[in-house]
């Protein structure tokens, strides 16, 4: 069972101060931020003349009606430009902020944390900068574009007053990602308020169906879900974020109908033939080839497609996936070599254990009442 001791974001939010405390191996260190930088953040973020051509923003694909995920549930989110989309399902940015930084845990061999699927970047406001200039997603030519935007907008006095006249495009393009980064360790991103920690409060009863679920979802001789998606509250934080940011390979069939594989040549000259090395082509490591980011179950429910490629579409399907991969004649893994087959593909599930585990799942979503 994997369970790390990874490198948090803290986020709150008290008497109009935002301040987050970010925690590593060497050093605690504690940033208080003005609400203003939140503010700006917010405003860049579903700023939908920031790409090129106008029309898409951040929150375009990560909507706060889907828990900052695709509001369209595509495969994958069409880009700025008509017929162009890049390779990957689009993941929720709630609690994102507690992502660690990436590294290499030498006592369970894993990798652990880093951003995007792959873990590519560290921070969250590197993850930021990259859409502005990816041709596939908000397609501008470069940061000079993205800067002649952002002192268009109505916003340009808030950014000035929280980081003054820019004083090159560089810096004015890294304190964008700042205030991004800021407003996405907000509160908003991160409220803690599905059933489940209403549950964990005592305020809130799990139905019999969903208590089933919750011991299935635990026990090592059963589903075992939370050997990567521990259930419990971390020990520093008191928290519960349901992914222990290490990498896996699952087994995730590649997906026919992902639109990446019929974009011009010029962007996938691969064409079906594409495949996704996720952290393997990071590291430069066949052995790590089809490996992703273990992502947080908290509000999957409402974030389908699900995996790197969406190739399913419902929670009913990935539980049933997990539980039935190496025995029914589902499609085969784009990295067959780098399946894990010692926790899921033959867990020995019921129908009805499926829908329990599913039900428990559901009370993973936020803004329960």
């Amino acid at each position: 069972m994997r369970n790390k001791k990874p490198l948090f974001i803290l986020v709150g939010i008290i008497t109009g101060i935002a301040f987050f405390t970010a925690c590593s191996k060497d050093h605690n260190e504690i940033t208080i931020v003005p609400v203003d930088k939140v503010q700006l953040g917010k405003a860049i973020f579903f700023d939908k003349n920031l790409s090129n051509p106008v029309g898409q923003a951040c929150a375009s694909c990560h909507s706060p009606n889907a828990a900052f995920s695709d509001p369209n549930h595509g495969i994958t989110v069409p880009g700025a430009v008509s017929g162009l989309s890049s390779n990957r399902n689009c993941p929720s940015l709630t609690y994102a902020s507690f992502t660690p930084l990436f590294h290499y845990d030498p006592v369970d061999s894993v990798y652990v944390g880093g951003f995007f699927l792959d873990g590519r970047v560290n921070t969250l406001q590197e993850q930021a900068m990259r859409p502005f200039l990816n041709k596939l997603e908000m397609n501008n030519t470069d940061t000079a574009m993205v800067i002649a935007k952002l002192r268009g907008a109505d916003y340009f006095p808030l950014y000035k007053k929280v980081y003054g006249e820019p004083a090159n495009i560089p810096q004015a393009f890294a304190n964008m990602a700042d205030a991004i980064g800021n407003f996405e360790m907000s509160s908003v991103f991160s409220p803690f308020t599905s059933k489940f920690d209403y549950y964990l409060k005592g305020v809130a009863q799990l139905s019999p169906e969903e208590e089933r679920g919750l011991k299935l979802f635990n026990n090592p001789l059963k589903a075992n879900c939370a050997a990567c998606h521990p259930s419990t509250p971390d020990a520093d934080l008191g928290k519960v974020m349901f992914t222990d940011f290490t990498y896996d390979n699952i087994g995730v069939p590649k997906n026919p109908a992902n639109p990446f594989y019929s974009i011009p040549l010029a962007f996938n000259p691969d064409g079906a033939n594409a495949l996704d090395y996720g952290l393997g082509k990071i590291l430069n490591n066949a052995d790590f080839y089809g490996h992703f980011k273990v992502s947080s179950l908290r509000n999957v429910a409402i974030t389908a497609p699900y995996f790197h490629n969406g190739f399913f579409n419902t929670l009913e399907e990935v539980v049933h996936f997990y539980n039935k991969r190496d025995v029914e004649p589902f499609p085969a893994a784009e990295f067959p070599a780098t399946v894990n087959h010692k926790e899921m593909g033959n867990l020995h599930l019921t129908a009805q254990e499926e829908k329990d585990i599913v039900a428990f799942l559901k009370t993973l979503t936020d803004g329960y009442k």
